[in-house]
């Protein structure tokens, strides 16, 4: 077998729960078998989608900052309760609850990986 180098911002990993790993195109259809990896470029808060929440009801997220500096916001979980802020830099990674809502804030244009069960992923419009 033949191992070559990946482009992790223009791919997506997928990690089979067999054990397999798949170097996929980040078009490729995410499917529901096992976890996807995947790394990109964040240049403003419209490329984290910061004006949405965002929740995965079936699994865990694992949100890295790989280079750069970003907020990690969980939104209240009872109304009067004010967002729960984790900042991340460089080399740092935080796990979000299943079913949490959250959403991601740039303090300056950052690289970003994420690994989560592929679908099912849920937006909503922040008011």
């Amino acid at each position: 077998m033949t191992i070559t180098p990946t482009d992790l911002f223009a791919s997506a990993i997928r990690l089979h729960e067999d054990g397999e790993v798949h170097v996929e195109t980040r078009t490729a259809d995410p499917g529901r078998d096992g976890w996807r990896l995947t790394a990109f470029h964040a240049r403003n808060d419209a490329d984290v989608h910061a004006d949405h929440w965002e929740v995965q009801p079936e699994a865990e997220k694992v949100v890295s900052c790989i280079i750069g500096k970003i907020r990690l916001y969980l939104r209240p979980e009872r109304p009067g309760q004010r967002e729960e802020e984790i900042r991340l830099t460089a080399g740092t990674v935080a796990v979000v609850p299943r079913g949490r809502w959250h959403r991601i804030e740039l303090d300056i244009p950052s690289n970003i990986m994420i690994v989560t069960l592929p679908g099912g992923g849920r937006l909503e419009k922040r008011s």
